[in-house]
């Protein structure tokens, strides 16, 4: 059987209706809409605790919209200012292996482009692939690959990153201004729910990837198709199996989240900050 008859394909965007109907509750609510939208990952919330909120919506009062269910994914939609920049903050995502469709985890995407949105950033939380990350490491992404022989997009469309080049060199420039350890990497995106093996991590490392993770590759490859900009940016919370001697958990991810936040947050937030400038530039 060849490859192309293994994979599966999948219609990545919600009902219009759907999306209509979230934007039509958002815009009764909100005024102006900010350019730029933030996902945050894993345990990463704390970010959140730092923005001057307008507007938060629990994603259980807005109609359509769906529910994270995984610990750590609190399910809120914040709309306010981080050091004075306008922004979205999405506080949990929904994952594939919650038994959703590809369309339900691009979901909030599709929203954001629906209102307005040009910029995202996607955050997670990853398992180290390469012997010299450790826990606590920030990674911008360059690329990602698919360990899930799911077929969002047509071979043809997927060939390019869907992380954008200039702000890419953006994250680069605000971590060596800042004297912050900022590596480079691809993600490989599983579907979960399970850790992976040690022979699938090589064969992972094999093929060129850095991080491995269960989200932001849907995401960023329906962004990248509505022609909005992506920045990935990934916290190495744990070394992946074979690379790292301890067995892996998600309590262990959250714990490494905790232990960052401080670092991270102030970083995101620089970031965020040197983007409104080069936008405001145009």
């Amino acid at each position: 059987m060849s490859e192309k008859k293994m994979t599966v394909k999948i219609n990545p965007f919600s009902e219009v209706e759907q999306v209509a109907e979230v934007e039509q509750f958002i815009h009764a609510r909100v005024g102006e809409i900010p350019s730029t939208a933030i996902v945050l990952g894993s345990g990463l919330g704390y970010f959140a605790e730092n923005i001057e909120a307008r507007h938060t919506f629990d994603s259980r009062e807005i109609p359509g919209y769906p529910q994270p269910t995984v610990e750590g994914h609190s399910g809120k939609l914040i709309f306010g200012t981080i050091d004075g920049v306008p922004l979205i903050a999405i506080q949990g995502r929904s994952h594939f292996y919650e038994g959703r469709t590809i369309a339900e985890v691009t979901f909030y995407v599709q929203l954001l482009h629906q209102i307005g949105v040009k910029n995202l950033i996607l955050t997670n939380a990853t398992g180290g692939i390469r012997p010299d990350m450790r826990p606590g490491d920030f990674v911008v992404l360059t690329d990602a690959i698919s360990f899930t022989q799911i077929e969002i997009f047509p071979p043809q469309e997927t060939e390019k990153s869907p992380f954008d080049f200039e702000l890419t060199e953006l994250a680069k420039r605000v971590a060596s201004e800042r004297k912050i350890r900022l590596l480079e990497g691809v993600y490989c995106w599983t579907t979960g729910p399970s850790y992976e093996t040690s022979l699938e991590i090589k064969t992972m490392r094999d093929f060129g990837a850095d991080v491995v993770g269960m989200s932001t590759v849907p995401e960023a490859l329906v962004a990248r198709h509505l022609g909005m900009k992506v920045l990935g940016i990934s916290l190495v919370t744990n070394l992946a199996a074979g690379i790292g001697q301890k067995p892996l958990s998600h309590v262990e991810v959250q714990q490494a989240a905790e232990s960052i936040k401080k670092p991270y947050s102030i970083y995101i937030s620089a970031v965020i900050v040197e983007m409104h400038k080069k936008e405001f530039k145009k």
